[in-house]
């Protein structure tokens, strides 16, 4: 089985691709992947890692605010389109499976014309433009939302699937990641802003630090994203803040299966692949939804959360570093009711994506 993955950008484009090609590399002994990406996104570090072979193209977004910016970017796209027939041509795969992004688009064109079945998975309740304007050229749309099949014009390509997520997260336990991660019976806080960080998010976070490294309450990993590391630890030199062994300020955390495996409280974005992956781990978390998305699905993502006891939801125009701390604090220190949410996320998680994507590209194959 060969399979082209096209989807780029953040970690959540990214990750699911690496999930279902995990789970295909188990169930298929001749699998072989090829994954198409471009070199402005993290599939530039996260596809390497994980021991696939990327190529790159140039490709990027339609700009919605600069108009006249958009006639590169369809030079861009023919462009693209010609070089990703020619990787298909090369790579001839079984099948094309895309995971969104601007990526994605020429792809599934090229695939469409050269008779490559193909199928685009979207992880959000609505459907991003490059999902709406590939639904003509594949042959499946995987939804992980019942609502979403609403907003697609081909309803009778669209299977309800859920979000993939990654196997070492499926897999991961407690109590070996906190034996892994070398960790005491303290409560431990898990705080990122997505996979490229969060200003907002950092900035807050700087007065949260302040306030722990006084109290020790709970022992925190905060990651920052690559592009915002350097100042916020310039920023937490300046305060004076002595860190000390229970907080870490890291740019990326790579081993994410095991940190949110091991923490008490996941404080994060409510994108779909995080929020997925909080649900399947069983955990209590503070969600702070980017108001700088389509149709403000994260908050969408985050209310449905709160509405079933499973998550604290603090909107960016609420958040401050006293209620951040006051809030995580309160939950650390209420280990009935952090079960009792933990267990409410259980109930909201659907775990068996991977499968039923994987049935869907061993269907269009045949």
């Amino acid at each position: 089985m060969k399979i082209l993955f096209a989807g780029g950008g953040t970690a959540g484009h990214i990750n699911p691709a690496l999930s279902v090609a995990e789970y295909m590399k188990e169930k298929s002994e001749d699998f072989e992947a090829l994954f198409i990406g471009t070199k402005k996104g993290l599939e530039t570090k996260l596809v390497p890692s994980a021991g696939y072979k990327i190529k790159y193209i140039d490709i990027c977004g339609f700009d919605r605010k600069h108009l006249l910016k958009n006639v590169s970017v369809i030079c861009k796209l023919q462009k693209s389109k010609m070089d990703c027939r020619r990787i298909l041509k090369e790579f001839k795969p079984d099948a094309v499976v895309a995971t969104g992004g601007y990526v994605s688009g020429p792809v599934l064109m090229a695939a469409k014309k050269l008779g490559i079945p193909s199928i685009i998975h979207e992880q959000n309740v609505y459907p991003g433009l490059t999902v709406r304007g590939a639904e003509k050229y594949v042959d499946y749309v995987a939804v992980s939302f019942d609502e979403t099949v609403s907003y697609m014009k081909n309803k009778e390509k669209c299977v309800v699937t859920g979000n993939p997520i990654r196997p070492e997260i499926l897999k991961a336990n407690k109590e070996t990641a906190r034996q892994e991660l070398g960790l005491e019976e303290k409560p431990y806080v898990l705080v990122f802003g997505g996979s490229l960080g969060a200003e907002k998010i950092n900035n807050t976070m700087l007065g949260v630090i302040k306030k722990l490294s006084q109290t020790n309450a709970f022992s925190l990993i905060f990651g920052t994203g690559d592009r915002n590391y350097q100042k916020v630890m310039a920023e937490i030199e300046k305060a004076g803040i002595f860190l000390g062994d229970d907080i870490k300020v890291v740019p990326y955390i790579n081993n994410m299966s095991s940190v949110m495996a091991a923490a008490d409280v996941v404080v994060s974005r409510a994108g779909a692949i995080t929020v997925s992956e909080i649900c399947a781990l069983s955990k209590a978390s503070v969600l702070i939804p980017s108001p700088n998305v389509v149709r403000n699905h994260q908050e969408q993502n985050a209310r449905e959360l709160e509405k079933q006891e499973a998550a604290v939801v603090i909107t960016e125009d609420m958040l401050t570093d006293e209620l951040l701390y006051s809030k995580i604090e309160e939950l650390t220190k209420d280990s009935t009711y952090l079960a009792k949410m933990g267990k409410n996320a259980g109930k909201i998680a659907k775990v068996n994506a991977l499968e039923e994507i994987y049935n869907i590209v061993t269907k269009i194959i045949k």
